[in-house]
């Protein structure tokens, strides 16, 4: 097999890629050419703070952290002149039927940007070929507790490593090595208005962070009967969106956070936590599914 032309980090600034970061800044796993973040532009604040906080030791490292993203995924859901990547939010039909939207939301401001940028390094933007032989390696954060993610990449010009497989860590390794680098306070990665959220997460946000709790609230009220897009073309939601599994405004839920285990993993491009939404044919056009 030929050598990697390239070697990248796919960076979410969660547990698991930032201990990835620290262990290659400090020369313990092989160096990488840049560790890339795909920016939703809706992360909570303490996400961007840690990525800041990750950008310094990188650089000091000689490691470039790159941002990359393709748009701003709360602004576009309510702009009527942008489409729509569906987000995995909770619907409520018309006669009180139960759902959840797909999830295209990862694929979208994820994975595609990482991509774009990994084939822009290579030489080869879209929709260029890349030819054979050339390829970049792309190291994962999945930890032993997580090996069920461990997938190849679907593309030619990018295989995935796991570092942390190779280590035998799990996520409770990450942190305590985190930890003893005075980087304890990592955060979970996820958008704000992310549906997959726990009440912990809800009720700390409402609690700590309250203009980022306004920002949601606003969205869920905003998202009700659909995409701006698609209510725009004329074809409203048969039913009702929502951010919380009660199907109910976010502001007024009754919260219940129960304890959450210390390894409970956050969300990255390839390594969000939750099985893809099943929908019914026609969801999204006004159905639910």
């Amino acid at each position: 097999m030929s050598a990697p032309t390239h070697r990248y980090l796919s960076l979410g600034a969660r547990v698991q890629s930032s201990a990835l970061l620290l262990l290659a800044a400090q020369g313990k796993i092989t160096g990488f050419d840049a560790a890339i973040f795909a920016d939703t532009s809706w992360e909570p604040a303490a996400v961007y703070r840690h990525l800041d906080r990750l950008s310094g030791i990188a650089q000091r490292a000689g490691i470039e952290v790159v941002r990359v993203g393709t748009g701003d995924i709360r602004a576009d859901a309510l702009d009527p002149d942008h489409r729509f990547a569906s987000m995995p939010l909770f619907t409520l039909g018309p006669n009180g039927e139960r759902g959840m939207a797909r999830r295209q939301c990862t694929g979208e401001y994820k994975i595609k940007p990482i991509k774009a940028e990994v084939r822009r390094r290579l030489g080869y933007p879209h929709p260029t070929r890349v030819p054979a032989g050339v390829w970049a390696q792309m190291a994962i954060g999945i930890s032993v507790d997580e090996i069920g993610r461990a997938w190849d990449s679907d593309v030619g010009y990018m295989r995935n490593v796991h570092p942390l497989l190779d280590l035998g860590w799990r996520r409770t390794d990450c942190l305590r090595f985190l930890t003893e680098h005075g980087l304890a306070d990592t955060p979970k990665s996820s958008c704000v208005g992310c549906p997959f959220h726990d009440d912990g997460f809800w009720l700390a946000l409402r609690e700590h962070s309250p203009q980022e709790w306004t920002d949601a609230v606003a969205f869920d009220r905003a998202i009700r009967h659909g995409s701006a897009r698609a209510n725009a073309d004329g074809h409203p939601l048969r039913g009702q969106f929502f951010l919380h599994r009660q199907r109910v405004p976010l502001d007024e839920v009754t919260l219940r956070p129960r304890r959450r285990a210390e390894d409970a993993p956050g969300c990255g491009p390839w390594t969000c936590p939750h099985d893809q939404p099943v929908v019914a044919a026609g969801a999204g056009r006004g159905e639910v599914a």
